[in-house]
């Protein structure tokens, strides 16, 4: 019984947000009757009518009396995310009379933020569905940081850390309220300078719209079906590397700069880390690539510079078919997507925070098997030394998001290749699990919708269990089998 109530008090939290989500999915209507496509307006309305009613049913379960805990939350948070794959496919089955499965995978990879698409031909496809897609990715970039930085006081090492300033240790943002404010000046102003950028290139307002809002939230959808190599245009690639880069910093340092407080983009730790893969992604993609793919140097660098950009951002653009290239660098780009961006940006991965501390703690943990225990060797962040206890349960934690990330890209490796017998090699079908689970969508050209069916549910499990990090979907799970205490 107190299971149930758990699960209903879960459900009942959604009521809230899928009223609030309905009118923001009414957008695409406006795109049916720009482009006259009438046949569209039913497959799209009915979205946010669901989200309404769905919201409205949801809103009237009787919730638990006792305090919403973390763990309820981020159930919630689970749940909204399968829910909004779910009910945003219904448009590709009503208007491309795609399957299930494909039409989930494609709200999954569009809620996501993952390039990897079932639909069967893109540039064809009614204009209303196209933008459905880039601006599901938009809309997903800005919940992901939103929840990104709603879980960031959970932690007793980073307390409010995404809006806290490099040197002082008040809240810069005094509530919910002016936090969603401040994020949506934020995001709809790098949106439209993306767009104003893309329009640099000659292309039309229609795809520079549509890039953009791909390219900030880090999402990856095109408009046509060879992706960005459609425009065979190194001035477009160029301009898109910084509008990627930029939607993958994260979104504390826009605040900072929206308040005119003073800025230092290299203070952050993570952005330090952030540049500095960069360039070694590039030194080392580019001497592959001419070592092991016989490119001249400036093809080489070109498709090392873009291909860096992409991965680390997970934006999951591509300009080169990854079929052909050796297995060692599809193996170096696919930990590059791995790793990720910035947290409190719309990148996907591990997140660089992540990796900073991994890498603090292990050192931290070495220098203390190496000097007497009754030696005290301090653990510092930022600057201050945080307590061993604390520190101690942090990197626990933090270790452990990571360790379960790896299982996870592990399972559903050998599950794709149990159930299929596929002529890509190995390397590819790791890195088509990677590109899906760091929610980049980067493909050698397995996923595609041909594909087996339980391969698709595999990678529509993938994309939502890495977007939201793994440990909501493994509450979720915990919650549905485990009676609550």
């Amino acid at each position: 019984m107190r299971r149930l109530r758990h699960l209903f008090t879960i459900i009942a939290d959604l009521g809230d947000i899928f009223v609030f989500v309905a009118p923001v999915t009414c957008v695409p209507l406006a795109i049916a009757v720009l482009f006259s496509e009438w046949n569209m307006l039913l497959p799209m309305a009915a979205v946010p009518v669901i989200f309404f009613l769905l919201g409205i049913v949801f809103r009237s379960i009787p919730k638990s009396e006792r305090g919403v805990r973390l763990s309820t939350a981020l159930c919630s948070v689970a749940l909204f995310w399968f829910f909004c794959a779910m009910i945003s496919g219904i448009p590709f089955m009503l208007g491309l009379h795609m399957s299930f499965t494909d039409a989930l995978f494609e709200g999954m990879a569009g809620w996501t933020g993952t390039a990897f698409s079932m639909m069967p031909v893109v540039d064809s496809a009614p204009h209303t569905l196209l933008f459905w897609r880039s601006y599901m990715q938009w809309i997903s970039g800005i919940g992901i940081v939103a929840f990104a930085i709603t879980t960031a006081s959970s932690t007793g090492l980073f307390p409010s850390k995404i809006f806290r300033t490099e040197s002082r240790e008040e809240a810069l943002m005094p509530s919910v309220i002016a936090t969603g404010r401040s994020l949506w000046k934020i995001y709809g102003f790098l949106t439209f300078m993306a767009i104003g950028l893309i329009l640099f290139s000659g292309l039309s307002l229609w795809e520079s719209v549509n890039l953009a809002l791909a390219a900030i939230s880090s999402g990856g959808f095109c408009i046509h079906q060879q992706g960005i190599l459609y425009y065979n245009s190194l001035f477009l690639e160029l301009l898109l590397i910084p509008v990627m880069i930029a939607g993958a910093l994260p979104f504390k340092i826009y605040y900072l700069v929206l308040e005119n407080r003073r800025l230092s983009l290299f203070g952050d730790e993570q952005i330090k880390l952030f540049f500095i893969i960069i360039m070694i992604g590039i030194a080392v993609l580019t001497y592959d690539l001419m070592f092991f793919g016989d490119l001249g140097f400036f093809l080489a660098i070109e498709q090392a510079l873009f291909m860096t950009a992409s991965a680390i951002t997970t934006t999951g653009f591509q300009i080169v078919n990854l079929h052909t290239w050796a297995s060692v660098t599809l193996l170096f780009l696919a930990m590059i997507a791995f790793i990720g961006g910035c947290s409190g940006s719309t990148a996907g991965g591990v997140k660089l925070s992540r990796i900073s501390l991994a890498i603090r703690a292990l050192v931290w943990w070495f220098r203390r098997l190496f000097v007497s225990g009754k030696v005290l060797i301090p653990f510092k962040i930022e600057g201050r030394i945080i307590p061993k206890a604390t520190a101690e349960l942090e990197a626990a934690k933090n270790m452990l998001v990571i360790i379960l990330s790896v299982i996870t890209v592990f399972v559903a490796t050998l599950a794709v290749l149990q159930y299929h017998l596929t002529s890509f090699s190995f390397t590819e079908v790791v890195f088509e699990v990677v590109s899906a689970f760091s929610t980049s969508g980067i493909s050698t050209g397995y996923v595609s919708p041909d594909m087996p069916v339980i391969s698709k549910w595999i990678f529509i499990g993938v994309m939502w269990i890495g977007r939201l990090e793994v440990i909501p979907v493994v509450m979720l799970f915990v919650a549905l089998f485990r009676e609550p205490e």
